[in-house]
């Protein structure tokens, strides 16, 4: 049975704007394409599939990094929960019907980690209890506002693990208490 795991980075006051936190730095970057490499999936909302579908298409300005991130994500499955999309891009599958039973079925039918990306989505799948870990990771930078990493009330967590990465960034990881 797969783990359903919720990781995002996040400004020192929880935003997780991915626009205004910038890029990640190359330790942090390379962190996060090594734990693309190693998911069975990814289950997207709407907002974040479609920020992340840029990297569906090659970009001039890409580094080795960028590049070898982008391989990662274009092979690996995406689920993507949306109401509104009618289609989605390239290894990826549209989630319609009842959300705990298709998230159920996906964890069931697969092994590893599925990674959860969108903070509207997490909360959802929190409210269902589906959800098996969330990982933190803090950037020394300070937001006022933005999305927050919790978008709903914060569930009870119990810290498990914290990591240094790079050397800007830290991540935290709960599972639910």
């Amino acid at each position: 049975m797969a783990k359903l795991v919720f990781g995002l980075q996040q400004s020192l006051d929880g935003y997780v704007d991915h626009m205004e936190l910038g890029p990640p730095g190359p330790a942090l970057a390379h962190h996060f394409a090594e734990h693309v490499r190693a998911l069975a999936g990814s289950v997207y909302g709407r907002r974040t599939y479609q920020i992340m579908r840029y990297w569906d298409e090659d970009q001039p300005d890409w580094d080795a990094e960028g590049r070898a991130f982008a391989a990662v994500w274009r092979r690996l499955p995406k689920w993507v929960v949306s109401r509104s999309l009618k289609s989605v891009g390239p290894n990826a599958t549209l989630v319609e019907g009842d959300l705990e039973v298709a998230i159920g079925e996906l964890k069931a039918q697969h092994v590893g980690e599925i990674d959860v990306a969108g903070p509207d989505l997490a909360r959802s799948l929190t409210e269902l209890g589906l959800i098996d870990e969330y990982r933190l990771y803090f950037r020394p930078i300070v937001l006022g506002r933005g999305a927050p990493f919790f978008a709903g009330p914060r569930p009870p967590l119990r810290l498990v693990a914290s990591d240094p990465i790079g050397e800007d960034a830290i991540r935290l990881t709960y599972v639910p208490a």
